[in-house]
């Protein structure tokens, strides 16, 4: 069976981080599949922030089965602030790809999935903030209040977020420009698992 990663996507979506993912990956023997909420239709299309791109989901995040993936990815952009919206108000944020995101963070604490998030994309996981409280991160600079107000600990050096983080299976990007590193990491530990 071939090594397979699951990415959440949705309109707005960083398209630096969208072509690396879909060159290098299947380059190195990785299957990449991609989802979204679908919203009851058999698939979507998304556009890139940039509109040089688009894709076509037909992947829904409320029927993924994660044992089938040895890695999730969360795309930058605006994507994951789309992908947390809910339709009604709970005492938890109960959007699809949030429930999605608390069984892969199980999965990841259990030693069975690698994530990946890069520059906005921690923002699916503020949703939560159980999810992300104490862990280590780096991220883009402009959501680093929502990140800290979450409970995690940003790694800074020299009075900036470092490029590149890992704290056990959970690796985590600034921003596009090291997309580069954040995929060989992700690869090097989807590989060991």
């Amino acid at each position: 069976m071939p090594t397979k990663v699951l990415v959440l996507i949705e309109e707005h979506y960083d398209e630096t981080e969208f072509n690396v993912f879909n060159e290098y990956f299947p380059s190195n023997g990785i299957d990449v599949d991609y989802a979204s909420y679908l919203w009851g239709n058999e698939s979507l299309t998304f556009e890139g922030n940039d509109k040089t791109s688009k894709v076509v989901v037909k992947h829904c995040v409320s029927t993924i089965d994660l044992t089938d993936y040895k890695g999730l990815i969360l795309i930058g952009g605006y994507a994951m602030d789309r992908l947390r919206y809910q339709e009604k108000l709970a005492a938890t944020n109960q959007a699809p790809a949030v429930n999605l995101l608390r069984q892969a963070v199980t999965l990841m604490d259990q030693g069975e999935l690698a994530i990946g998030t890069i520059c906005h994309s921690l923002w699916l996981f503020c949703a939560d903030p159980s999810l992300i409280k104490s862990r280590e991160v780096t991220c883009a600079h402009n959501i680093i209040c929502d990140v800290e107000n979450a409970g995690a600990k940003l790694i800074v050096q020299d009075g900036a977020t470092v490029e590149l983080h890992q704290q056990g299976l959970l690796i985590t990007g600034k921003h596009p420009g090291c997309v580069g590193s954040f995929v060989e990491r992700f690869r090097d530990v989807i590989c060991g698992l």
